[in-house]
């Protein structure tokens, strides 16, 4: 079946939150500025955290009540929200035949809301929901170092697997890098990467058909957040599993439109040497738009058996 970006994308549009409860763009856009950099952070952290909780936790099977879970957390990327995630979410909770999850919506002051269930299987599903979603490589750093631990101490879990789309993917290494020795954050399992930006995005430091790889798989022209990533690969933990899935549409720029084949791919230099396990997959024609990956039936399936839901 052929695919409509522009049809899709009306669909995405119908399928948001009402405009009334997403924060303006200017007040989206100033926090998101804030965030980005350590010096400024503390005025945000001057605002009281709110938590709202109105999720259901499961009580623990008596047969596996010592058994340590290790939740599959989602995650959108910049501009997304929880449409980008939703068919992921539903398809994996049908394919563990488990109903139910855990919905987290979390503000750069600090504010979370918590809805759903946490189940007591021992893959409990998490949907993260950035509110201020104008926000960049800095700013969704700085949410992961909220989320993250304040969800591994309330519901008690050690380590967690991620399924990140876009500019999420390299904020989920790099937290995993900066936070190695801490006790006090989840580290990763494993980790589904759908389109990352890793080198660059689209005509914003990345022109298509420019760059390249070296024999061992280095690209030639590096950005500061890759070499961020480059000198700190020692730190990502040799336990961890990863699967790297990436488009190409085929049109002769070698993109999906936003990201290009050689900078999605340029992370395999910097984690397959070391972790546990490193798969990588590219989609190919109009359904591996940017946009669509995280749709995809195919790439969905590809990842829950990943995870090991299948």
């Amino acid at each position: 079946m052929a695919f409509d970006s522009r049809k899709y994308k009306e669909e995405v549009e119908k399928n948001r939150s009402p405009k009334k409860q997403e924060p303006s763009m200017v007040k989206m856009i100033s926090l998101a500025l804030l965030a980005s950099f350590a010096p400024t952070r503390g005025l945000l952290r001057l605002h009281r955290r709110k938590i709202i909780d109105h999720a259901i936790i499961e009580p623990p099977v008596p047969a596996h009540a010592n058994q340590e879970q290790i939740p599959i957390l989602y995650f959108h990327g910049f501009r997304g929200g929880d449409y980008t995630t939703n068919v992921m979410v539903h398809q994996a909770v049908n394919d563990k035949h488990k109903s139910g999850f855990l919905k987290v919506i979390i503000d750069l002051l600090g504010n979370i809301e918590l809805s759903g269930c946490w189940t007591n299987d021992a893959q409990p599903i998490v949907q993260v929901v950035f509110r201020d979603r104008i926000v960049g490589i800095y700013g969704i750093d700085y949410y992961l170092s909220m989320v993250l631990p304040f969800l591994a101490q309330k519901f008690k879990f050690t380590h967690y697997d991620a399924v990140a789309h876009s500019l999420t993917c390299p904020c989920i290494i790099r937290t995993e890098m900066r936070y190695a020795d801490n006790k006090r954050y989840p580290h990763l399992h494993k980790c589904a990467l759908i389109a990352g930006p890793f080198n660059g995005v689209t005509y914003l430091g990345d022109i298509p058909n420019v760059n390249g790889l070296t024999e061992k798989g280095r690209p030639r022209l590096v950005n500061p957040h890759y070499l961020y990533l480059m000198f700190r690969k020692k730190r990502f933990n040799p336990d961890i599993q990863v699967l790297n899935i990436y488009g190409n549409v085929l049109d002769n720029t070698n993109t999906d439109r936003f990201i290009s084949v050689i900078s999605a791919k340029s992370i395999r230099y910097i984690l397959a040497p070391s972790c546990r396990s490193y798969h990588e997959i590219e989609i190919r024609g109009k359904e591996a738009e940017h946009s669509w990956m995280h749709d995809n039936p195919f790439v969905i399936n590809i990842i829950d058996k990943f995870l090991g839901l299948k």
